[in-house]
């Protein structure tokens, strides 16, 4: 935080640079991400050092990504999530496996890690951003067309499988201490997934038709936030990640009545939150590799982009049916490295399966992703431009 501990002063340094840097990447079509990852390398400590501490910062953005979640799993009734298991299970398993196979044999043989590092960074990098990716389907309107519901089917697998990815990390660094536990863990997640969904199903509706009866709008916001948040922390609390917590409650809650309600409560909070996610990737970026290393960094972005983006081509054109144009957009927009990434290397630098510099090139390299993929859909705007209508198809349909 700020040098003085102000809470009040890091919020107005917050809210300075988004309102100044925002617009500008907007006003330039680069899309609003670009804007707040800039603001958080400016007001970071590798730039004005105006805030100093990125993990705090990261700890609160936390709650953009999982407000964002929520909000999709209040589009995704259970029907309509049955609906989309091939695409969720069938495209989302072949794009995490073909990825991290192809990025985890590179990292083996051309980078000379080892084999725990390089299935660490295999699967890792094959993440991709579900906070960076909607917010750019958003921004294009694209969420409702066939190649948008594919990439939120792609995002889902991929956070479903950062859990057991997280959970294996401490096993390739040699900490055998959780094998040892038995069937706790698995038994604490049924039983926090059992206890959402009872809440969910037979609690909720009663509660927000007594907030909604009271007249006071602030307690229905109040009420909203409790389910996200307190859906978060117990499945937290089991081993599951909060991100996917928010989103079982969003489906739990698609057939409410008061859906709409919860979204209009909820939006709001959720683009702020998000912009701050943003801002916090930004500061943790350590741009001493970058003028240190040049060539190395922009060498892994760009490696990472161009190994992803044919791979989600040729995945959405084969096994997702879209066109060219769909195909393409689906690929560069889920072409960076994603923020569970930063997680899990994160996780295997703690157990020593990766090295402290590795871990730094690759947050950067992250974080460079994210930034160079609005440059690559300005620089393919003809080629992205879909005049198709919006249908659904077999595989991602309604």
């Amino acid at each position: 935080m700020p040098h003085d501990g102000s809470l009040l002063q890091a919020t107005v340094v917050f809210l300075l640079a988004v309102v100044l840097l925002v617009p500008l990447a907007q006003r330039l079509k680069m899309g609003a991400v670009p804007g707040y990852l800039l603001a958080g390398i400016l007001i970071g400590p590798s730039v004005f050092g105006l805030l100093n501490n990125p993990d705090n910062v990261a700890r609160l953005s936390e709650m953009g990504v999982v407000m964002l979640l929520f909000v999709i799993g209040l589009e995704l009734s259970p029907r309509r999530l049955w609906s989309m298991r091939r695409a969720l299970f069938g495209v989302g398993s072949l794009q995490v496996g073909l990825s991290a196979a192809v990025l985890g044999l590179l990292a083996y043989w051309l980078f000379g890690q080892s084999k725990p590092a390089a299935i660490v960074l295999g699967l890792g990098l094959a993440l991709s951003s579900t906070a960076f990716g909607l917010q750019v389907l958003a921004e294009r309107k694209d969420l409702g067309k066939p190649h948008g519901r594919l990439a939120v089917a792609i995002l889902l697998f991929q956070d479903i499988a950062a859990i057991p990815l997280i959970a294996v990390v401490p096993l390739l660094g040699g900490d055998v201490s959780t094998a040892d536990e038995g069937a706790w863990p698995m038994l604490a997640v049924a039983v926090g997934i059992g206890v959402v969904i009872i809440f969910g199903r037979y609690l909720l509706t009663p509660v927000f038709k007594w907030t909604v009866g009271s007249g006071l709008p602030e307690l229905s916001t109040a009420t909203a936030l409790l389910v996200v948040l307190g859906t978060a922390w117990v499945m937290e609390h089991v081993g599951v990640s909060m991100a996917l917590g928010a989103f079982l409650a969003g489906v739990l809650m698609a057939e409410s009545p008061f859906r709409h309600e919860l979204e209009t409560q909820i939006e709001p909070l959720k683009g702020l939150l998000l912009g701050l996610f943003f801002v916090g990737v930004g500061m943790s970026a350590d741009l001493r590799l970058l003028f240190g290393m040049p060539l190395l960094v922009l060498g892994l972005t760009l490696l990472l982009v161009i190994i992803k983006l044919p791979l989600l081509y040729g995945l959405g054109r084969m096994a997702g049916g879209l066109n060219q144009a769909q195909a393409l957009c689906l690929g560069v927009v889920l072409a960076s490295g994603g923020e569970f990434a930063f997680v899990v290397f994160k996780l295997a630098l703690d157990h020593q399966v990766l090295a402290q510099q590795v871990h730094d090139l690759l947050v950067l390299a992250i974080t460079l992703s994210m930034a160079v993929v609005p440059l690559v859909m300005m620089a393919l705007a003809r080629q992205l431009r879909d005049d198709s209508p919006a249908q659904a198809s077999p595989e991602t349909g309604h």
